[in-house]
């Protein structure tokens, strides 16, 4: 059967569209945060000028540190449940406290917090635990205590992020420094509408994220269970 220049047309249309939408769809995540390109390309640097250099004995251990610096700063891919009250880790580590709290100061209501600690060997890109909007950040400078001490807790640097979801619910989670980590990320901005799973930024060797969950929701996890950023359920929203 002829086929019309009309049908022609239309074949050529929906060929070039799927073909542009299979490699958008198709498009590679390097499996590398780009917050580690610098300590990466430095390390790899230095460890080719020994090289250079034949210091063989300094070379190989600039080698080891340039392994450990890539694998440090690994961002696999993440597979996150699609239910809606779900809230997800927004970190790897283990989980340190699971506690209720009345009247909790961050979001004003009554919660439950949960801490996830980040040794050196996590993961340490942070993913969104919900989907929302982001209603606030704030960054509070401070110490650097260990991560996973009450101290650490309270007193180090972090940095707060508000999110609203589309009922109304309100979460918080915090981004904490530790006794090594230094260098908190967050990439998002007031307004975003990032989704769950979403990657919102990273804290560089070690650290820990606390959230908090409106009191009332069912929590999943316990303490000293080992979770991962944006697959494991923590809990599920009353709402």
């Amino acid at each position: 059967m002829p086929i019309s220049r009309a049908s022609l047309g239309g074949l050529i249309s929906q060929s070039f569209t799927a073909e542009h939408t299979h490699s958008t769809m198709k498009t590679p995540q390097v499996p590398i945060a780009k917050e580690g390109y610098p300590f990466i390309f430095f390390v790899c640097f230095v460890t080719l000028i020994f090289a250079a250099l034949e210091s063989t004995l300094i070379a190989l251990t600039g080698l080891v540190i340039s392994g450990w610096v890539i694998w440090f700063f690994r961002d696999p891919e993440r597979f996150t449940p699609e239910k809606a009250h779900a809230v997800v880790a927004p970190a790897d580590g283990k989980v340190i406290v699971v506690e209720q709290l009345d009247n909790e100061e961050i979001t004003g209501q009554d919660a439950y917090k949960i801490s996830i600690f980040m040794n050196i060997f996590n993961v340490h890109v942070n993913r969104m635990p919900f989907s929302g909007t982001v209603k606030k950040i704030t960054y509070t400078p401070g110490k650097f205590y260990s991560a996973d001490s009450d101290r650490g807790g309270m007193y180090n640097e972090n940095c707060i992020t508000i999110v609203e979801g589309q009922t109304g619910v309100k979460l918080a989670f915090v981004q904490v420094a530790g006794l090594v980590a230094r260098r908190i990320v967050n990439l998002l901005e007031p307004g975003d509408t990032p989704a769950k799973g979403e990657r919102i930024g990273i804290i560089r060797f070690g650290s820990r994220v606390d959230i908090y969950v409106p009191a009332g929701s069912s929590i999943a996890v316990e303490v000293g269970q080992k979770v991962r950023a944006g697959e494991t359920i923590l809990g599920y929203l009353d709402a």
